[in-house]
């Protein structure tokens, strides 16, 4: 009887194995990276005016086809909306979801996706402009809210009122960028959203950025980050470790410009890292150097950040809590051993 078990163990443990490399092994075989992404998120993911999308998430998948087929520009990028996001990848469409998606309990354990690591710390704030005189969310009293449909704001902004005793009517929209068309349009009083892509709004959707105002006040944590599927544990333990290893580069010093020099370096946790030493990368069916690739590519967590959303960007955004556990913020990398 012991027998019979074990050998059934082993079985399913080997058929666990050929399961949870499905996607790496299709996106080996395709030779490209299907990311989804958002259309019009500002510093996150947006085509340029030549159409070449840019962005923190952009540079997440980037840094990925770099560390998986040895090229950051073999990405497909597949614009999602907040009601198809979710759909798309449980359907297979996508290889991984990085749509400035915020990480919930249901959304963890209902939609049979697995949630990776956190990239974007946020919160769910308010846009209004500056002669409506509004100081603080009390003032919004009987206001029109624009808000997005099938999105965690909805919802948020309902318990908020409630809670807090403010009847606010909300202007419910399926699309962003009719959301932001309507209200810098002058239709609602306020729009709500999380706080960075109400300044990339600002910055990119206003007819005259100088007259709206981000109120400092947020009504949520809305931790953001990417989505894959559940069972292919390869494939997610694959972006979880790209974004450790882009945080753990950024703590070491490694960059964008220095990782070949680093590469050579004496010190075992960059050894580690950039895969001199340990042999993790052929762990996850990886070249040893991947990571070497990736950082190659878009360089490592907090040059995605300063060029995308911080102060090298039109966005210019404070670190926050999106530094380093080391200066005051809550990025923190596993250790590679």
């Amino acid at each position: 009887m012991m027998r019979k078990v074990v050998i059934a163990a082993g079985v399913l443990a080997a058929s666990t194995v050929v399961a949870s490399a499905a996607t790496l092994d299709t996106v080996k075989s395709r030779g490209t990276l299907v990311c989804g992404v958002s259309a019009g998120f500002a510093g996150f993911s947006a085509p340029d005016s030549q159409g070449n999308y840019k962005g923190l998430d952009v540079d997440y998948c980037r840094a990925l086809a770099a560390g998986v087929l040895g090229d950051p520009n073999k990405v497909r990028y597949v614009s999602l909306t907040a009601q198809n996001r979710f759909t798309a990848l449980q359907s297979g469409e996508i290889d991984v979801l990085y749509r400035n998606s915020t990480q919930t309990y249901l959304r963890g354990v209902t939609l049979g996706l697995r949630q990776g690591p956190i990239n974007f710390y946020d919160g769910q704030g308010f846009v209004v402009k500056k002669d409506l005189g509004v100081k603080e969310l009390k003032d919004l009293k009987g206001a029109t809210v624009c808000v997005a449909q099938g999105t965690t704001h909805e919802v948020t902004l309902g318990d908020y009122g409630r809670a807090n005793g403010i009847d606010w009517k909300p202007l419910v929209f399926d699309r962003i960028d009719t959301m932001y068309q309507t209200f810098f349009g002058g239709r609602c009083d306020a729009m709500t959203q999380d706080a960075s892509a109400l300044a990339g709004a600002v910055t990119t959707a206003a007819p005259n950025p100088a007259d709206y105002v981000v109120l400092s006040q947020t009504i949520s944590k809305e931790p953001l980050g990417p989505f894959t599927r559940n069972g292919d544990e390869v494939w997610s333990d694959i972006i979880t470790w790209l974004h450790y290893g882009l945080i753990e580069a950024e703590e070491l010093g490694v960059t964008q410009a220095n990782v070949d020099e680093m590469a050579k370096s004496q010190t075992p946790a960059i050894q580690r890292l950039l895969g001199a030493s340990g042999d993790l990368g052929s762990r996850l069916g990886l070249d040893n150097k991947w990571l070497v690739t990736a950082i190659k590519a878009t360089g490592n967590y907090g040059e995605i950040y300063e060029r995308n959303v911080g102060k090298a960007s039109t966005l210019k955004l404070d670190r926050g809590l999106n530094g380093l556990w080391s200066k005051g913020g809550l990025m923190y990398a596993l250790p590679f051993k």
